[in-house]
């Protein structure tokens, strides 16, 4: 698997990044390690995480593996701070303590001293970005992190926090949505991330599990659409639009003897301002679909084509 240096930060990363969003919850022990043993197999580095995932049940499953069969030395951990759980559910938190302890008890959890990179998980409104700032850099000084970024900021504040970082630890990454269904950070994320150096990692490459084409003609029992806690979450693209491009998609990959999923991650890996995408996957061999994107490349003609015919509406003032 090719390797990619995330933005003008020293961090090298595998080209995909193994989700880890439902382990220990919709994944148990068994099946994870059955991904993460075909992971590695294929040369991939990056297992991402964060402490919310199954209120830290995903981070203590890294830590068992970590226990057990699998180096300390051959992954490279991503986590995230930020979301706080309270008796009424949860909430955006990026204070300075909040995150810190946050940090503190994920390093517990999975058993180890550091994290390779640590991202701030969602933007909060609440918080000045130079309180979250000082955070990341105390966490970097103390050798809890080697690199920081963030998560689901919008293009004004990714620029602002990498601006404001000038003299202090720089902020390496940006993990943001992206898939052919859902390209919006290209009309000021990715330039912004771009100007201060950050690399753009990707979550949900494809569509939420909607460009694998699982859902063109039902709902399958044991998909996410199905499940109780994520059904809201593919919900917004079971649509008219999805459904044209999802179509177009598998047309696309019948003519190459590739899989839809395969096609649509692939168009992700071809971006040339995509340092990793993020996959996750019920089960190894979901998986092995995936890591069959970084085996065999989707032709320029065809990333062309798909650019051509998902490319999100620009206006004023994002037109050029």
């Amino acid at each position: 698997m090719q390797r990619n240096r995330v933005g003008t930060s020293g961090l090298e990363v595998s080209e995909l990044a193994l989700g880890t969003m439902t382990w220990s919850r919709d994944t148990n022990a068994d099946e994870a390690g059955g991904q993460l043993d075909a992971f590695l197999d294929a040369g991939g580095t990056l297992v991402d995480t964060a402490a919310s995932y199954a209120e830290g049940g995903s981070e203590a499953l890294i830590g068992a593996m970590l226990g057990g069969t699998v180096a300390r030395r051959d992954l490279q951990i991503c986590t995230k701070a930020g979301i706080r759980r309270t008796a009424s559910g949860g909430f955006v938190d990026a204070s300075r303590d909040t995150m810190l302890d946050t940090l503190d008890d994920s390093l517990v959890r999975m058993g180890t001293d550091h994290v390779d990179l640590w991202l701030v998980h969602a933007y909060d409104s609440r918080t000045p970005l130079e309180e979250t700032l000082h955070a990341l850099e105390i966490a970097v000084n103390s050798g809890r992190a080697r690199y920081v970024g963030v998560s689901n900021f919008p293009g004004w504040a990714t620029a602002r926090i990498g601006t404001l970082a000038t003299g202090r630890p720089s902020i390496a990454a940006t993990q943001v949505e992206y898939s052919l269904l859902q390209r919006g950070i290209e009309r000021e994320v990715v330039p912004a991330a771009v100007e201060v150096g950050m690399g753009v990692m990707a979550w949900s490459p494809l569509g939420r599990g909607v460009l694998t084409g699982k859902y063109r003609s039902s709902i399958p029992a044991d998909s996410r659409a199905a499940s109780e806690h994520l059904a809201g979450f593919v919900d917004p693209y079971l649509n008219d639009h999805s459904t044209a491009v999802v179509d177009a998609l598998t047309t696309a990959a019948e003519g190459l003897g590739a899989t839809a999923q395969e096609l649509a991650l692939g168009w992700v890996l071809a971006q040339p301002h995509i340092a990793s995408a993020v996959v996750g996957a019920r089960t190894a061999e979901q998986l092995e679909l995936s890591l069959n994107a970084t085996r065999n490349r989707v032709p320029a003609a065809i990333v062309d084509v798909l650019d051509e015919v998902t490319a999100p509406q620009l206006g004023y003032p994002e037109r050029r």
